[in-house]
């Protein structure tokens, strides 16, 4: 029974892989997309970066194609972007890990979809510096809607959560005069109201710790001055998700102080 339980893990930690490269895929296209303000529903078609070929659907398996195609567009000769190939492996890989650490649960569900639109919003911020609002605040919305079912309680969680997320980033905006942008501060809103105050404060710790520990070496090194324009979406977006896999842990060695229930969905 044991050997089976395992087997039966390992098929559904694949099978998340799967399911997240293909969610990778699908994120990192409507991103490219969006900041290039093109539509990416309807019938859209993906197309090579450099010749504009349509590609077909063997050309646009998650991950496999890259591989196979050995990096370059099938019709031009052309290298592919490598960010189509590391934007599938991150998303499989962070689905596949959430459903290890999680199970099958609502815990997993809220998880994955924190992590997806973070991925989103920290794409479009690295293309070209900007968090599109719709984005940032649609997945407080979806989390909002789901606490609604789960009583008052945990929506009032999440309230306090985008509150706390939008209140701490807005107050670094005012005390900076416009050193960060509100895309910042509606990109943890969002967070915010989908994990809950809680989690969305270990997530703004984590995320100015990432940003510090890439940042401050490359001013060190001279490669980067103090005055250049540093995009904070994906380290907010990193520290959130590395705190959907701690958070509980953090929230039990902290709980003194602020309870010791982690909050929906992960108690």
């Amino acid at each position: 029974m044991g050997d089976a339980h395992f087997y039966n893990d390992i098929i559904f930690v694949v099978l998340a892989f799967a399911g997240g490269a293909c969610a990778g895929s699908f994120i990192n296209a409507a991103a490219m997309r969006t900041v290039a303000e093109k539509k990416w529903w309807g019938r859209e078609r993906s197309v090579c970066d450099s010749c504009g070929y349509v590609l077909s659907a063997a050309d646009l398996v998650p991950i496999f194609s890259f591989l196979f195609l050995k990096g370059k567009c099938h019709y031009c000769g052309k290298p592919i972007k490598l960010r189509h190939f590391a934007v599938e492996l991150i998303s499989g890989a962070l689905t596949a890990a959430l459903l290890w650490r999680w199970g099958v649960s609502g815990a997993m569900l809220v998880s994955a979809l924190v992590m997806w639109f973070s991925l989103f919003n920290a794409l479009t911020d690295l293309e070209n510096g900007y968090i599109y609002d719709s984005a940032a605040l649609s997945l407080g919305a979806v989390g909002l809607l789901l606490r609604v079912f789960a009583g008052w309680g945990v929506l009032l969680d999440g309230i306090l959560g985008a509150a706390l997320g939008f209140g701490f980033i807005t107050l670094i905006i005012l005390v900076s005069r416009g050193g960060m942008g509100w895309g910042d501060a509606l990109l943890m809103a969002g967070i915010g109201g989908a994990v809950g105050w809680k989690y969305c404060a270990f997530g703004l710790y984590m995320g100015f710790l990432v940003g510090g520990i890439v940042v401050v070496p490359l001013l060190l090194k001279r490669k980067l001055k103090r005055k250049d324009a540093v995009p904070l979406g994906p380290f907010l977006a990193a520290g959130c998700v590395f705190t959907l896999f701690i958070g509980n842990m953090l929230v039990a060695r902290f709980g003194e102080f602020i309870g010791y229930n982690p909050g929906w969905p992960w108690w």
